[in-house]
C-alpha cells in the first residue's frame, strides 16, 4: 500500500472530512514541520462540525470549537506519552470527532510522525522506529493478531481505542503480544460530549473507568452503592448544535455505578440493555461474544418486543459466500449467548457507522435466500 506524503499544513487545509483525508492512505512529519499548533490556528476554522454516529438515533450535526479540539488531543497525548512512542500507525477516520483527535491532532501533539490507512487489509507500515501508538477501531485487534511478527518486531506498542465496545481479539492480543510489550488505552466519549473516561492496561480485567481532569458527574446519585445512574456529566469541551450555545451538562446513553467522585463501573449503553427470562444481557458485550462461536460476515444482536415476556432479541447474520445457516454453530452461539433469540435472520448486511458502532433503528431487509427461526 502506498502512503501520499503530506504536510501538516495540507493535511489540515484539507479538512477532517475531506476524501483525501478519510479514504485514502497518506503520512505525515510531524517531527519535522512547524510547530503543529500553528498549523492547526492557520488551516482549520474556529469551530469544526462532526455528525454523531447514529447509533443512538438520528445522525445530528455537533459544533467542537477548534481550541477544545486542540486540549482534548493535548490530553490524550499525556495518556499514552509514557511509553514513549515515536511513531503513529492511524486507522480511525478523521471524519469522526475520535479519528480527528487521535489519527490526527495526538500525532501532532506529540511531535511524531503519523501513517493513516482506512482498509483493514493489507500490510503494516515500516515506521522505522521502535515504539508504536496505534490508533485502532474494532477490528484492528485482529488485524494485529495477524501481524504478530510486525508487532513482535517493535520494542513496544500502545493501542489507544475509543468505539464500540472493545473487543474479545483485545485480550488474545495482550496475550499474545505480552504485557511487557502492549498497553491499551482505552476512552469512553461521544461526538457530543468528547472524551468523557479512560482507562489503562495490561493483562487481565480492565480497571474502572476514571474522569478526565476537566470533567465531573453532573447526575443524582442512586438509592443505594450499587446502583445504576445514567451518565451524565459536565464538561467545557461539550460541543453545541450550530447556532445555539454549549449546553451546562450532557447525559449520555450509558448506565454507570459510580465508584466514588471521579471513577465508575460502566454497564452499558441504555439501549442495549436487556432483560430476557430474568437474565440480564448487555448485548455489545454479547455480540464479540457470540462472534467468536460463528463463522460468518457479519453479526448483529438487536433487542426487539415479545408479547409474552416483554423484551426479547432477535440474532442477524451475514453470511459468507458460498454457506447457508445451517452451516453455523447455532448452538454453541446460543450457550455464549445464555438464552435462545426468538429469532435468527440471514440479511444482506448490517449498517455499522465507521467506528464499527450498530446504527440506531436496525432494520435491514431479510435475505430471500433462507430465514432461521426458533
Amino acid at each position: 500500500m502506498g502512503y501520499a506524503e503530506l504536510s501538516p499544513e495540507e493535511l489540515l487545509g484539507l479538512g477532517f472530512a475531506a476524501p483525501g483525508v478519510t479514504e485514502d492512505a497518506w503520512s505525515v512529519r510531524w517531527d519535522a514541520a512547524v510547530p503543529a499548533a500553528a498549523a492547526l490556528w492557520a488551516t482549520t476554522p474556529p469551530t469544526v462540525d462532526f455528525r454523531t454516529s447514529g447509533s443512538t438515533g438520528p445522525s445530528r450535526s455537533r459544533r467542537r470549537l477548534r481550541e477544545n479540539l486542540w486540549l482534548e488531543a493535548g490530553m490524550l497525548a499525556d495518556l499514552v506519552a509514557p511509553d514513549g512512542p515515536e511513531a503513529a500507525v492511524c486507522f480511525a477516520p478523521p471524519t469522526h470527532v475520535y479519528g480527528a483527535l487521535a489519527s490526527v491532532l495526538v500525532p501532532a501533539r506529540l511531535g511524531i510522525p503519523a501513517w493513516y490507512r482506512p482498509t483493514f487489509f493489507g500490510a503494516m507500515p515500516e515506521v522505522g522506529r521502535g515504539r508504536v501508538l496505534v490508533v485502532a477501531t474494532p477490528w484492528i485487534f485482529t488485524l494485529l493478531l495477524q501481524h504478530l511478527d510486525w508487532v513482535r518486531g517493535l520494542e513496544h506498542v500502545t493501542v489507544l481505542y475509543s468505539s464500540a465496545v472493545l473487543p474479545a481479539a483485545a485480550g488474545e492480543f495482550l496475550a499474545e503480544a505480552g504485557p511487557e510489550r502492549t498497553r491499551i488505552v482505552e476512552v469512553l466519549g461521544s461526538t457530543e460530549a468528547g472524551g468523557i473516561a479512560f482507562r489503562q492496561w495490561r493483562a487481565g480485567t480492565p480497571p474502572a473507568w476514571t474522569l478526565f481532569p476537566d470533567v465531573a458527574f453532573a447526575g443524582g446519585p442512586g438509592e443505594g452503592p450499587d446502583d445504576e445512574v445514567p451518565l451524565v456529566v459536565s464538561s467545557p469541551r461539550l460541543a453545541f448544535e450550530p447556532g445555539r450555545p454549549p449546553p451546562a451538562t450532557w447525559e449520555t446513553d450509558d448506565r454507570v455505578v459510580p465508584l466514588d467522585g471521579r471513577t465508575f463501573r460502566l454497564v452499558g449503553r441504555a439501549g442495549r440493555l436487556v432483560k430476557v427470562n430474568g437474565r440480564r444481557i448487555n448485548l455489545d458485550e454479547a455480540e464479540h461474544s457470540v462472534r467468536a462461536a460463528l463463522e460468518c460476515a457479519d453479526l448483529a444482536l438487536v433487542p426487539i418486543f415479545d408479547r409474552m415476556i416483554g423484551e426479547h432479541v432477535e440474532l442477524l447474520v451475514v453470511l459468507r459466500d458460498g454457506t447457508v445457516l445451517s452451516d453455523l454453530d447455532l448452538p454453541a452461539a446460543f450457550a455464549r449467548l445464555g438464552v435462545r433469540p426468538k429469532s435468527v435472520r440471514v440479511v444482506p448486511r448490517i449498517d455499522r457507522s465507521p467506528l464499527g458502532k450498530l446504527r440506531h433503528g436496525q432494520a435491514p431487509e431479510t435475505d430471500d435466500a433462507e430465514v432461521g427461526t426458533r
